[in-house]
């Protein structure tokens, strides 16, 4: 499918709607899905390319409206990780084939759902354990790795920070503080290895104003919108589309 056609555009929209409300308002651990969905209908290095000027947008976007309510202290740990673990992440996409890609972003998003599933049910605790700065460091290795492969980042970086206690707000802006930054340094590496291209930075400046749209929203449902329903309808999204994809890079 050609990467300039109303059929992309259609499916990125709501895609990158989507991104905006879940970076802007709720701790960007879902808003890789978008990069998911859009990995169905374009090849998942065209998908990548496509998200990443638009997920730095909002993350600028984002980051004044939670300017300084970050725990830096947690957010350093994590930055300190990812410096290897998005090197880690260009070596792989380096020697990858799409299908691999593909694979890797189908079991990220199960995997996800399945670790939100577990936690609210109990199953996993946070109340009872207190990562340390090597669970920290860690943790910020597979945030640089699985962002820079599949915008995933996410799961990781909530690991930790909700082994912390974080108040919801210190944790949404800590996740915007470090994301800026990983995706500032994984832009260079996607420059360098042509993951950009013309057709995915026209396509990011013709969906820029809907990403705006989508970190508007988020922003204003932080404290507004239940997350129970909104992870409710994303954990659906992630569960089918992760599904599909491990599907078609298998077949």
């Amino acid at each position: 499918m050609e990467i300039l056609s109303w059929s992309v555009f259609l499916v990125a929209v709501p895609a990158v709607i989507f991104a905006g409300v879940s970076k802007g308002g709720f701790g960007s651990g879902a808003a890789f899905a978008s990069a998911s969905i859009l990995a169905l209908v374009i090849p998942p290095g065209a998908a990548l390319g496509l998200m990443l000027p638009l997920l730095m947008l909002i993350d600028v976007t984002s980051l004044r409206a939670y300017w300084r309510r970050w725990d830096w202290q947690a957010g350093r740990v994590l930055l300190l990780g990812a410096v290897p673990g998005t090197l880690a992440g260009a070596a792989f996409y380096a020697a990858a084939s799409p299908d691999a890609i593909r694979l890797l972003i189908g079991i990220v998003s199960v995997s996800f759902v399945a670790w939100q599933v577990a936690r609210s049910r109990g199953w996993i605790r946070f109340a009872e354990w207190r990562p340390g700065r090597t669970t920290g460091t860690v943790a910020g290795v597979v945030v640089g790795f699985t962002s820079f492969v599949s915008h995933a980042g996410g799961p990781a970086a909530a690991v930790y920070l909700l082994g912390r206690g974080l108040s919801k707000t210190a944790y949404q802006a800590t996740t915007v503080l470090v994301f800026w930054a990983v995706n500032l340094l994984k832009s260079l590496f996607y420059a360098g290895m042509d993951i950009f291209s013309t057709e995915t930075l026209l396509l990011a400046a013709a969906l820029a104003p809907f990403a705006l749209l989508g970190t508007w929203i988020g922003i204003r449902a932080h404290t507004r919108v239940s997350e129970r329903l909104f992870f409710g309808v994303t954990y659906t999204l992630l569960t089918l589309t992760g599904i599909r994809l491990i599907w078609v890079a298998l077949t």
